[in-house]
């Protein structure tokens, strides 16, 4: 019995000093999920069925590429909230679907679309027709024949295929600077007082100058996230058509404040893709794919968080503890300032 007892106690002291070892060792590393949530847009829906092939629709397919990356990033990253703008053939207007991801302070949104592309006009000589004409005036009136050639016209389906991977475009800043700066509080850190002061204003001057700050920060994520969905596509024997910023902009990737990509799986208008954007092995590999590139974005993320974390010891190790931000942002404010300064003297 003494025995057994000394057991029971051993083991539960072994216990306590692992938990509090581990647990010790989290607070030392200060190490924070880099992703909490995750909110997946797929492209139109209800009465917006998209672009359309032969015999599909390219709402019901990207309903069906989102519902299958959704399970594979539950299974995959069980930790990481997943969301989805719509689970059925429903239409959300592009307001709803970007405010949702900003009420539920998404971390990163995915968009997933179809591609299409208009079919070729094609020309075949099918044979000459005789025509008559005159030259000359009066007695010079002359008749004279000539053969014209006969054209047959019609239109073949576009040979377009591949995958390509939008970003907002860089004219667009402006637009994703007030989405970051009208959901100001999905960005502030936990502790943002203790890094921005206890009387930080969202609609200051400075507070403009962070949320610009944090908009390049997005912009580097999404292009990051991008270029690894657009190498796994490839690695699989897509054609790769590159990460691309559309000129017109995409509302939706522009208004929500996180980092946001926009994935163009396939060309419907190709029969060849479209058979294969329908078929299950093509939806799961597609889907897989994406998968992965978060998974190289996510490992990104937490190297980027350990080398940020050395080089804020770094600073705390030799003193400097004069601002109440981090350096970027205190560089980025001392240049506004400067050019604050410059513009007033003029």
């Amino acid at each position: 019995m003494i025995k057994r007892t000394l057991v029971f106690f051993l083991i539960v002291s072994l216990g306590v000093t692992v938990f509090s070892f581990s647990a010790k060792e989290e607070k030392k590393t200060g190490k924070q999920k880099v992703i909490n949530t995750i909110v997946i847009d797929p492209g139109h829906g209800g009465s917006d069925a998209g672009a359309h092939g032969v015999y599909s629709y390219e709402k019901d397919i990207c309903l069906d590429i989102s519902l299958k990356l959704g399970k594979m990033i539950e299974k995959e990253f069980p930790d990481i909230k997943l969301l989805y703008t719509r689970t059925t053939d429903s239409y959300p207007a592009l307001h709803t679907r970007a405010n949702y991801a900003n009420e539920n302070k998404g971390d990163l949104f995915l968009c997933i679309h179809v591609n299409s592309a208009p079919a070729k006009r094609m020309s075949e000589l099918t044979g000459y027709k005789t025509v008559t004409y005159y030259t000359g005036k009066g007695k010079n009136r002359k008749k004279k024949t000539k053969q014209v050639p006969q054209y047959r016209y019609y239109t073949m389906p576009s040979n377009a295929k591949g995958t390509e991977t939008y970003i907002w475009g860089a004219h667009k800043s402006e637009e994703k600077e007030l989405a970051v700066r009208e959901n100001s509080y999905i960005y502030m850190e936990k502790d943002f007082e203790k890094n921005y002061g206890p009387n930080f204003d969202p609609n200051s001057p400075e507070a403009v100058a962070v949320s610009l700050l944090k908009t390049k920060q997005y912009f580097k994520r999404s292009a990051t996230l991008a270029g690894y969905v657009q190498d796994e596509f490839a690695k699989v024997g897509r054609v790769d058509r590159d990460v691309k910023q559309r000129g017109v902009g995409i509302w939706v990737l522009q208004a929500t404040a996180m980092p946001s990509v926009l994935v163009e799986t396939g060309f419907i208008s190709n029969p060849e893709e479209e058979k294969y954007l329908n078929s299950q092995e093509g939806q799961t590999e597609i889907a897989d794919c994406i998968v992965k590139a978060l998974r190289k974005y996510v490992k990104w993320l937490e190297d980027k968080q350990e080398d940020d974390k050395d080089k804020e010891d770094k600073k705390d190790d030799g003193g400097s503890k004069s601002a109440g931000m981090s350096r970027d942002n205190r560089d980025f404010l001392e240049m506004v300032d400067k050019m604050e300064k410059q513009r007033m003297s003029k």
